[in-house]
Order: structure tokens, then sequence, then C-alpha cells
């Protein structure tokens, strides 16, 4: 069984307890987000940054991606970062007993612009907001999930963005891109989204 990734403000109640009926498998979402036990190695990282970690780990369970995304029928599921990325150790954690799809998840800390080929899933810090005109139009059309953490995100032309509203982690989602690239998100995910960009909606870049 797998936890909701985040909720919005909107499903928060005073108790901070309130929970979304979800269409069969999943009953109950829980209003607060899940956060993994603070180990030895999460003890210094900000809770934020532990948001976004735990979010990132649970995103394949709600996406389906193309034969076409994976070179080989074996080949790993490939979760790519561009940028700085101060949780990453965190993530390791949190994945390195998983699978993804029943391929095993390989971490791959791009340094450039080709280190990003093959990739599943593109992580952009938000250290490389300056290169997303470059950056998100080579990755556009291909089967690779982009997200991201800053608030421009998805207008720029990334998938889904991070973000933070009273202190809830947040998205938003730029559906036509996913769309395009032949991804889908899964319904209980789009559920939860803060805003989604359709096809009437043009992302800049």
């Amino acid at each position: 069984m797998f936890f909701p990734l985040f909720i919005t403000s909107a499903a928060r109640s005073g108790s901070g307890r309130t929970c979304w009926s979800i269409q069969g498998t999943i009953a109950l979402l829980c209003g607060l987000l899940v956060l993994p036990p603070a180990g030895a190695a999460q003890s210094t990282i900000p809770a934020e940054y532990r948001s976004e970690a735990n979010a990132l780990a649970k995103i394949p369970s709600f996406v389906d991606w193309p034969d076409s995304a994976f070179a080989l029928s074996k080949a790993p599921f490939r979760f790519c970062v561009y940028g700085s990325f101060p949780f990453g150790t965190t993530l390791s954690e949190l994945i390195r007993t998983d699978a993804a799809h029943g391929r095993r998840i390989e971490i791959r800390w791009a340094r450039k612009v080709s280190d990003l080929r093959d990739c599943q899933i593109v992580f952009i810090s938000r250290s490389e907001q300056k290169n997303y005109a470059k950056l998100l139009p080579l990755l556009r059309s291909t089967p690779t999930l982009t997200i991201g953490e800053t608030e421009d995100f998805a207008e720029s032309g990334g998938m889904i963005e991070f973000g933070y509203q009273n202190g809830i982690l947040t998205f938003e989602v730029n559906l036509m891109l996913v769309e395009e690239a032949h991804i889908k998100i899964n319904s209980r995910l789009l559920s939860l989204a803060k805003r989604i960009l359709r096809s009437t909606e043009t992302a800049r870049g």
C-alpha cells in the first residue's frame, strides 16, 4: 500500500486530519503530508526538503510511461537530478529498496544535458531556473517527466511544479505537456493538484 504524496490546503480542517474520499482503491487521503521517519542521515534535513524527497519517491506509483521510455526491456528506472540537490541522500534512502514498474531504481546526478538521456524522471533544481529556456525544450515531447520547484516551472514548459501553501507541499501539473509526451498521470494524483494547465493554456518557452 502506498501513502498519498501530498494534499492542498483545501483538504485541511481545523483538526489537521481531514480525509478525502477517492473512488475504490484509496478510501481516504489524509490532510497531512506523510513524512518518512527522520533517521540519522535525515535529522538535519529541513522538513521542506524531506517533504519533497518523500513526494518524489512516491510519484512513480502514480504515473505510467510508454514502452518507448525504456531502451531495453530490463533497463532500470532512471531518476535524474539536474542542479543542486540538498536532499539527495534522503531520496536515496527512501528508494534504495524500491522498484518502479518492476524495475530497479537508479538515481543519476546529471552534470550536463547529455546525462539526461534515458531518464524517466528529471528533477530540475531551483538553481537551474535561469536555464529553463535551454533545458525544457530539449526534454519536451520525450517520455520524460520533468519536475521543478519554482513557481514558474509549469508555465515555462515543465510538467509538475512543487510549491508550498501554508506550510503544505502542493503541486501544479502542465497536463498538455504530459499528454504530449504520452505519459499518463493517475487521476487520483491529478485530483490533488492545486492547478492543472490544459491544452487551452500555452506554456512559455
